[in-house]
């Protein structure tokens, strides 16, 4: 019996996320062996008179090409898939791999070679040429690597891809216009006192269009004026590695000290170049449905009373900020009472305490007002 909740997913992601018109072709990537949902966007395409077109990807394999790579088949390989991508109008990703930690094994040096002369090309490509949205999909793997049955994934799952988006969106305009006039941003909580600038910067806010699950605005501090340190305290599953305890010291904008359960891979992750020890993104989190860490960036980066700060930066997702680097790393801070509370402030002014927002204007944002 087929599940309701899929073709509604299905039917905002072509008509909401991505706006799919008549004649528009469209890129299904299915990252790993899911098949409900990708049948089910492709129906939702046909529908609208819009063009499907599908990739499978499997990151088993994948792994043993990256393993023996080199830097001039993965520039050949870029060059293929972004012919294609060059002739899209619209491009969704579903990610439902089956192992988190695939790629775990794999020496660093053939993965900076993945990164640079295959993902980054293509990605770069998608993001700025595309009307494009990046959707996450519960499976066994992933339920298992957030402690949940599969059943409860599932509805947690649909819960927040599904809900009203048009609400949130519209919610998050007055945090849209106060970060855009704000200058100084400081960040206090447990082994964390963070200052930084936003001057000039770009605000933007993500409610259904880019990401599935969704949740947040963010913009980019000024890339010198970061000072401090913060403690991250959540687990982030990055490149097959669960770092844990990560505490970045900055200085000027750029990372001095780096700690976490692994240093010396967090900081030779760190040094791949030289703009990845500085930061790109700064995002706060606020998604009702989504209170716990998952080691899934799509999910964490979203937890209502939460934050993100952002070592690296992808242009096409940070215009902005021009800190051009292979390194796009969203690391979550959760600042509810529960995980050690925490105080955000813009110009002197208490803007979110313990993960509740404390202006009357940006009260819409707080959970009970977005279910």
């Amino acid at each position: 019996m087929k599940d309701p909740r899929i073709e509604q997913l299905a039917r905002n992601l072509i008509q909401y996320s991505v706006r799919l018109e008549p004649g528009e072709k469209i890129l299904i990537e299915a990252d790993g062996l899911e098949v409900p949902l990708a049948k089910e966007l492709i129906k939702q395409a046909y529908a609208v008179g819009g063009v499907p077109f599908l990739i499978i990807h499997n990151h088993e394999l994948w792994r043993e090409i990256i393993l023996n790579c080199t830097e001039e088949q993965m520039a050949a390989m870029a060059s293929y898939d972004v012919n294609r991508v060059n002739d899209m109008q619209a491009y969704i990703l579903i990610r439902a791999g089956e192992n988190m930690s695939e790629y775990s094994g794999v020496p660093a040096e053939k993965m900076a070679i993945y990164r640079k002369h295959y993902a980054q090309q293509i990605n770069g490509k998608r993001y700025n040429d595309t009307k494009w949205c990046i959707v996450r999909y519960p499976n066994h793997a992933m339920a298992q690597q957030a402690n949940m049955s599969l059943e409860d994934m599932e509805d947690l799952y649909f819960n927040v891809c599904n809900l009203d988006y048009s609400k949130m969106d519209r919610a998050m305009d007055h945090l849209v216009a106060l970060m855009d006039r704000t200058d100084r941003v400081r960040i206090v909580g447990e082994g964390t006192d963070l200052s930084f600038s936003i001057l000039g910067m770009p605000s933007f806010k993500d409610a259904g269009l880019m990401n599935l699950p969704d949740g947040e605005v963010y913009t980019m501090p000024v890339r010198d004026s970061v000072n401090g340190v913060i403690s991250y305290n959540t687990p982030s599953l990055k490149e097959g590695f669960v770092y844990e305890n990560v505490r970045l010291e900055i200085k000027d904008g750029r990372i001095v000290r780096a700690t976490a359960n692994d240093s010396e891979r967090i900081n030779k992750l760190l040094d791949i170049d030289f703009n990845a020890r500085y930061f790109g993104e700064f995002g706060i989190g606020v998604n009702p449905y989504i209170e716990k860490p998952m080691k899934d960036t799509l999910f964490d980066e979203k937890i209502w009373g939460s934050f993100h700060f952002t070592p690296g930066c992808v242009p096409a997702l940070s215009p902005g900020n021009e800190n051009l680097s292979e390194l796009h790393w969203d690391i979550v801070q959760i600042q509810r009472p529960e995980y050690g509370g925490g105080e955000i402030w813009f110009d002197d002014v208490l803007i979110r305490k313990d993960g509740m927002f404390i202006p009357e204007a940006l009260q819409a944002l707080n959970p009970e007002n977005l279910k």
